[in-house]
Formats: structure tokens, sequence, C-alpha cells
């Protein structure tokens, strides 16, 4: 069996460590390590740096050095209940806690050479050993995000000032994310994507769900704790917390599975797209189709979920559901779920039953393949990320700038050898395009100009029975 199919923010480049988010060893030795390298965040944006010759933006990995002011007294992990003290190896409700300072996640390390066996056990980082042995352990570079969201903004500023890339001559700015992610190469966007999840999980859950007391980041930003569990906590007249037993899944990270779907019909000739009608979402970019998408809902299977979705959405029966990939979605912490289904395009279509959707309508592949080969057929301006950005995540942002996001040459498998460079060598068209579709940057564009060119879906030449998987 081949290998499968990688989405841009996929294909995770590093070894997250799992192991050792718990040992305050080889946490608070590593954020010394002249590699170490930081991804910073404000509100959900993501600090970018470029060149002041070139509006090209890449993710902005600040060095310890420059980060240390937010970074609080040492110890960073393993915080005792007094600023200075290191907790007792011995409780496990202070592994690796940050009690104090600016939220920080550890992302695990980009080793150098991939054919490495060195696979850093645990035992290599007890208490016992000296920090500067523990570093030299280390090959690679190790990964850490960083929140600012609540550091006051001449401090913040003060900071990006004085910033090595700063000074370096390069040029800092938070960036709103859907728009600055279309610039980053595989590597950049697959880290982006595995941070922006951790800081916005971290961000957004700041009391316990079963007693409402404060929570407190364990396992270097892996694991949330009821502050009533700490050992100095003050519990007089208080109901013990549920959480103090058994294992309760608001504790750690979550990702929410989504299928989305590319629905063709009978024939293999047909895509079915859809607008989006949602009352939130109202200022949704013009003449924008995409495919068909929902949230798995309790005891469904991702197949169950595909043929609810495309009937309540847009009143379609299907059948023949085909898995073709996956792609982490930061925003903020899903996973699509990509599949092929089939459907008849001799059925009426009807979007009243939950009113998603504005329209719903077949495409033939040729009208898909003329949007596609049309520069502006998959391009979303920079207004059109704001606008989505403030509709769905009320996201706020001043820029205002209106250049374009385009699926990038490195995005994953999505651009094939040689489609970019004829795109781009084609004459510039004399009008817009009918509609525009998503860039091959989110897996739903993917889906749709693999089944157009031919390569996955349903094709002409397929003969497909209906029936159950």
């Amino acid at each position: 069996m081949g290998e499968a199919y990688v989405n841009f923010l996929g294909g995770s480049p590093l070894n997250r460590l799992s192991w050792l988010r718990t040992s305050q060893g080889f946490l608070n030795a590593i954020v010394h390590a002249p590699s170490t390298r930081w991804v910073v965040f404000k509100e959900g944006q993501p600090l970018v740096h470029s060149q002041a010759n070139t509006q090209k933006q890449h993710l902005a990995r600040l060095t310890t050095s420059d980060v240390q002011p937010l970074l609080g007294s040492e110890p960073f992990f393993s915080q005792g209940q007094h600023p200075g003290e290191l907790a007792p190896s011995d409780v496990p409700g202070l592994e690796a806690a940050r009690l104090r300072g600016t939220p920080v996640v550890f992302l695990g390390l980009h080793e150098t050479d991939a054919k490495s066996t060195n696979a850093l056990p645990s035992s290599d980082f007890s208490a016992k050993a000296v920090a500067e042995t523990v570093v030299s352990h280390i090959k690679g570079t190790a990964y850490f995000s960083l929140d600012v969201s609540d550091v006051a903004q001449a401090e913040l500023d003060q900071l990006l000032q004085n910033a090595a890339a700063t000074k370096d001559g390069a040029q800092l700015a938070f960036s709103e994310p859907r728009a600055a992610m279309g610039n980053f190469d595989v590597f950049e966007a697959a880290l982006f994507a595995e941070a922006r999840s951790m800081v916005d999980w971290n961000a957004r859950n700041k009391f316990c769900p079963s007693c409402g007391s404060p929570v407190y980041s364990l396992w270097a930003g892996w694991k949330l704790s009821c502050s009533s569990l700490l050992p100095w906590a003050d519990n007089t007249g208080k109901k013990p917390c549920p959480t103090a037993r058994g294992l309760h899944n608001f504790a750690h990270p979550r990702t929410d599975a989504v299928v989305i779907m590319a629905v063709i019909d009978e024939s293999g000739d047909k895509v079915l797209l859809g607008r989006n009608a949602r009352p939130l979402i109202k200022k949704w970019p013009g003449k924008f189709y995409s495919c068909m998408a929902g949230f798995i809902e309790p005891g469904e299977s991702f197949e169950d979920a595909v043929k609810r979705e495309l009937w309540e959405e847009a009143g379609v029966k299907a059948w023949n559901v085909r898995y073709h990939s996956t792609q982490p979605w930061p925003f903020p912490a899903n996973l699509m779920v990509g599949f092929y289904a089939m459907a008849s395009s001799s059925q009426p279509l009807r979007t009243d039953l939950d009113n998603e959707l504005e329209e719903a309508r077949w495409y033939t592949r040729d009208e898909i393949l003329h949007v596609l080969n049309h520069r502006d057929g998959t391009t979303l301006t920079r207004r059109d990320h704001r606008e989505l950005s403030a509709a769905t995540e009320n996201i706020n942002t001043n820029q205002e700038s209106t250049s374009s996001s385009t699926a990038n040459p490195l995005a994953g498998d999505a651009v094939k050898e040689g489609e970019k460079t004829a795109a781009n060598a084609a004459p510039e068209p004399p009008s817009a395009p009918p509609f525009r579709m998503p860039p091959r940057t989110a897996i739903a564009g993917v889906l749709i100009a693999e089944w157009a060119y031919g390569r996955a879906g349903f094709q002409p030449e397929s003969s497909m029975k209906r029936g159950n998987l």
C-alpha cells in the first residue's frame, strides 16, 4: 500500500517526545539550548517575519534570549508554591507545572538526523542530571509556543524591537492566521498547526468544569488540572472536586473530527458544491463555493456522518462513501476527514432542511477546470481571510492589506509538478472567474482538484454500484 496523501498543515515534522512532557530536568534544560526556538501568538495570530524588500511572510522563530523577559523566574517548569521553588518530584499534580508566567507549550524536537535511533529515554533526564549534560544529549531544535495575549503592548513592543531578527533587518508583526499560512512552507505550516491549536486550547479553558475553580498548566502545557488539587490549596468548607478521582477528558487537549466530502454524480463528471448561508457568516466571500462538511455526532461512524450531513444540507441521498485523506485544521482544533461520495444529479436539491446553505448546485468537470486554471479561481484576499476570521472566530484585526493568498507550491501533495508553473504562465484572464473555490492549502480544494484532474474520486470510467460499504 502506498504512502498516505499528506495535506498542507499535516505531516508533523517534530518528534513530540510526549514521554518527556513531565520531565522538569529535560524541559528546564532544553529551554536554554542555543538552538531552541519559540513560536509566538497573540489572540490566535502568529508572529511572522518578513524582509523589508519583500512581502513574503514566514513564521517567526524567536530565541530563548528574545523571549526570556516574559518567561518569569526559574524554574520555568515544575514550579512550587512560591516563586523560585522547584516542586517536589514525587507529587503528580506538579509534574512540569507552570503556575506563573506567560503560557508556554513544549511542541517537540526537530531532529537534525531523521534516521537517528537516539530515542532520548526519560532516564537520561533525571533530576540528578547536570543541565549541561542533559542538553548535550539533544540533537536538533526544540520548539515551544508562547501566548502573549495578556502581555502589555508596550512590553511586547520592546521585546520585538530587541529581538535578534529585528536587529538583523527583519520586520516582525502579528498576522491574520489564515492569510499568513498561505505563505508558509510545509514545515512552518505543520509547526503552526500544532502550536495554534495548543495555544487556543490553553487560552479557552480557564476553569474546572466540575467545580469552577481556576485551572493550572501541567505537562509543559499538555494537561490542565483543577487548582483545588494543589497540595497547598485551602479547600475548607468545599466539597472535593470530582476530578480528584479517575481520568477526565477535559484535562487533555481535544481534537474535533469533521467530515468533509466532494460528492460526485453517477456519470463521474459532475461535483456538488455549496455556498454557506449561516447567519453568523455575514461576509462570506462572493461567489465562493466549496465542499460540504459537518461535525461528527455521538454514535456515528464517519460514513454515517457523511450521509447525514449531505441529506441535511442539500437533500441528497449519498452512497459509496470513500476515504481520501485528513487535514489538521487549527481553527481552533479540528481534524478534517476527507471523503468522496456518490449521489444522483437527477434528483432535486433542497437547502431548506437545516438552512445552512444559501445554494447547492452541480458543476461539470469543465466548469471546475476553468476555475482551477483561472488566476483568481482559488484565491482569497487578505480581506476575505480577515472577514471570515471575524465572522467565525470573533477575531478582529486592523490589517488592511488586500494581497492574495493562494495554494503554496510546497503545500504537501496538493500541487503537482508543473501545475503551478502552467497556471503562472497562463495569460491574464480577461474577466473574473464565474465562481471561486478553496485553495489547495485546504482539504476542500484538494478534494475538488484531485477529482477534476482525474487523480482521485469517481471518474467517468468507474463503474460504481449503489450500496453500502
